[in-house]
């Protein structure tokens, strides 16, 4: 069914309109997990390692268009809640084209400073072949790989999550196959499973642009614009946290790995890979869910629906907090069949990468009601406040925490990290809640 933006959310509604979200998401991180499933197994932890050291660079480029398609969100389905509906497909069309260019212009800046930046990531004589030819490969599609990013906020936006849901699901399904084509059948190595990417992105970020081209029942249009310089920088500095959140994890994601070099050798970076891929797959139900909640709060910000936005908030936090309960619970009970799927070929990796991820468990239990927190001020279109939290919560805690416990539980203390990075950061979203709550009404 069909759920308008401006309707009264129940539990019920709130599934139904984050359900496609939350699967879209989930289908994004699978078909990354693929890639890492297929190297590990069929080519080596060495290629596997060397794709976890170039993949921060990677995520940093393509978070520019989760960047725009978050704060572009925001300020189009405001707009749709002013009853502002031309200057809403006006906002829609700029940002698209924007996303457009920039991929490009990035793809070209990436695939030539490849091999100097996966030296500057940890790589060694090793890893740095696989690290250049993974990395150049899948940076032929970043175009389509940011598209993709702006359409899974844009579709919500439109009122249209089960069709970005379709897109997304055929993207995740041609990867799937064409790893197991590419690297099983022809023996392609890392640059068959960037090349499946690649074709999966071009399908999750060039149908939806087909879509929207052509007449539809969206509530958004393709139309002539020209630049508007204010909105394009308020659309990107109301998206900055997500794009902070995506920089700060890559940095992180490198710290970790250099860390774990040195109290664990590549054992370590190959678990903490196994670890990430699978963090993919639980922190996507989040970032799902507020792909699918933050249009709803912006609509009903903008259209002064203080009561609505309560409600909105309250319901969420017990959802997160709850989601976060379970995956805690999940991830410990299956940390053995999980690393197993990865890593089950080395007995030595395998008992490693088990006994991180029940450590790694808990900062599932939080991490939850921190995204949503960070998300929830974007769609008030307070950028300020959502990259501060996700400022401290992805960088800041986590340099913090990955440095200094080491130093008194050696390699324990790195796995603990994350947990008690989710800790502080909750103190933060909570204060931030507080201090804003009349604002914004919601109290």
């Amino acid at each position: 069914m069909r759920i308008p933006l401006s309707s009264h959310f129940t539990y019920k509604k709130l599934f139904y309109f984050c359900l496609s979200p939350i699967i879209m998401m989930v289908f994004t991180s699978i078909y990354g997990v693929v890639d890492g499933f297929f190297v590990s197994n069929y080519v080596g932890k060495v290629p596997f390692a060397a794709i976890n050291l170039v993949m921060p660079f990677i995520m940093i480029l393509g978070g520019v268009g989760f960047m725009i398609g978050t704060g572009g969100s925001a300020l189009i389905a405001k707009s749709l809640g002013e009853g502002k509906q031309e200057k809403a497909n006006q906002y829609f069309s700029m940002l698209v084209k924007l996303t457009a260019v920039l991929g490009i212009l990035l793809s070209v800046i990436g695939i030539a400073v490849m091999r100097p930046v996966s030296y500057l990531l940890g790589a060694t004589e090793a890893t740095i072949e696989d690290c250049v030819v993974y990395g150049r490969s899948v940076l032929l599609f970043n175009a389509a790989f940011m598209l993709q990013n702006v359409f899974q906020t844009f579709l919500a936006a439109a009122e249209k999550p089960k069709l970005g849901l379709v897109f997304t699901t055929a993207a995740g399904i041609a990867n799937m196959v064409l790893d197991a084509l590419f690297i099983v059948v022809f023996q392609w190595g890392v640059a068959g499973a960037a090349i499946a990417t690649g074709i999966g992105q071009c399908i999750g970020g060039l149908l939806p642009l087909l879509y929207f081209f052509r007449p539809n029942g969206s509530r958004l249009r393709l139309v002539k614009c020209q630049a508007d310089a204010r909105a394009i920088l308020k659309a990107c500095a109301n998206g900055s946290s997500e794009l902070m959140s995506n920089i700060s994890s890559s940095l992180i994601s490198v710290l970790y790995n250099l860390q774990l070099l040195k109290f664990a050798g590549e054992n370590g970076v190959a678990a903490y890979g196994t670890i990430m891929y699978v963090q993919f797959i639980f922190i996507a139900i989040f970032i799902g869910y507020t792909i699918g909640t933050a249009p709803i709060i912006s609509y009903h910000y903008g259209a002064g629906n203080h009561k609505e936005l309560k409600n909105l908030l309250r319901k969420s936090l017990l959802i997160v907090s709850t989601a976060g309960a379970s995956m805690m619970v999940i991830a410990w009970v299956l940390a053995g069949p999980l690393s197993n799927i990865f890593v089950g070929y080395d007995t030595e990796l395998y008992e490693l990468t088990k006994h991180a991820f029940r450590m790694f468990a808990f900062s599932f239990l939080l991490a939850g009601v921190n995204i949503f927190c960070s998300s929830f001020f974007t769609a008030l279109n307070n950028g300020a406040v959502s990259a501060a939290i996700s400022f401290m919560r992805t960088l800041v805690f986590q340099i913090i925490s990955v440095l200094l416990l080491p130093v008194f539980f050696g390699l324990d203390g790195i796995w603990y990290s994350i947990t008690v990075a989710e800790v502080l950061a909750f103190g933060i979203s909570l204060l931030f809640l507080v201090l804003n709550r009349r604002n914004y009404h919601y109290s």
